[in-house]
């Protein structure tokens, strides 16, 4: 098995690392290339991504959702916000046949729900899905960027880092501070249509007190980093997710010692391992932080046509 394939099936992809190693698997490796270390890396590769099969797919990605309806192989929900979400468990060859084909009454029955504004659909390298990718694209769904799907123990995370002068860690729960993390956030991506939405959503669990907790890297009172950990209910995982730190702070040790403040929360809920959906700027930090890459992970989102309700 081929770790890291995006939904196209391309196996040509390597990653190349600080020390000049070329490999295959996404992660890096130490410049003697030791073929010891090397399997021991993708055994537990192996290990974390099953885990992450049985513990973190469709019902797991769907807690707290609006509603839930299954089609086939495939979970469809519907979160706050106007969010559609497509999911799907590890797929066997029948299920790898027919979800191409269920393209179409995934859109029937969101089209047919006006609350729904936009739909996600979640894919995974290491599902090697034919045709997947075409049939989406070809429905409306616009394929975005990859991220790295990375896995690791959260003891391995949960070690005592220095900050830089003026920059303290703080685990917050206020509205205030909550606003000014989105805006931060905001600050980092870009401005987004579903900040508000996502300012909502996350008072709301804050309200549930579900176990969410949101965390801030403050410098004179400005928050220049921020994330959040989520422990999955009946799992060993906890997700790292919403992590972002303004440029001008980057590099400087702020998220790592951030990750690692997030994978301390994490212990103290039972949780033992650390999941996340990486792009190409947080990848490398966690990686030197001990999770690793396990596979890919490709959003496809379709948007409702701005005033077309039914249809």
């Amino acid at each position: 098995m081929t770790l890291g394939d995006d939904v196209r099936g391309n196996s040509s992809s390597r990653d190349r690392d600080g020390f000049g190693c070329v490999h295959q698997w996404g992660f890096t490796e130490p410049h003697s290339c030791d073929t010891a270390w090397r399997w021991a890396v993708v055994s537990g590769a192996r290990e974390f991504l099953a885990a992450y099969d049985q513990q973190l797919r469709t019902d797991a990605e769907t807690l707290g959702a609006m509603a839930v309806t299954r089609l086939g192989p495939l979970t469809v929900a519907t979160f706050a916000g106007g969010r559609g979400f497509v999911t799907y468990g590890r797929p066997d060859r029948m299920a790898r046949e027919q979800l191409p084909a269920l393209i179409p009454r995934v859109l029937d029955l969101c089209r047919a729900n006006p609350a729904i504004t936009q739909v996600e659909w979640k894919t995974r390298g290491h599902d090697a899905i034919p045709g997947l990718d075409e049939a989406l694209v070809a429905h409306g769904f616009e394929r975005e960027a990859p991220e790295s799907i990375m896995v690791g123990e959260a003891r391995v995370l949960a070690v005592d880092l220095p900050l830089p002068p003026g920059v303290a860690l703080r685990h917050i729960s206020r509205e205030a501070d909550a606003r000014a993390m989105i805006a931060m956030q905001s600050q980092v991506f870009g401005p987004r249509t579903d900040d508000r939405d996502m300012l909502q959503y996350l008072l709301a669990r804050l309200l549930r007190q579900d176990g969410m907790q949101l965390w801030v890297a403050e410098a004179d009172g400005e928050i220049v980093s921020a994330g959040r950990i989520e422990p999955v209910a009946g799992t060993d995982f906890a997700g790292l997710w919403g992590g972002a730190t303004l440029p001008a702070w980057r590099r400087r040790g702020i998220y790592r010692a951030l990750t690692a403040a997030r994978a301390r929360a994490a212990l103290a809920m039972g949780k033992t391992l650390i999941q996340s959906d990486s792009t190409e700027y947080s990848r490398p930090i966690l990686e030197r932080s001990g999770l690793l890459k396990v596979s890919t992970t490709t959003p496809y989102r379709w948007s409702r046509p701005p005033g077309i309700g039914l249809g």
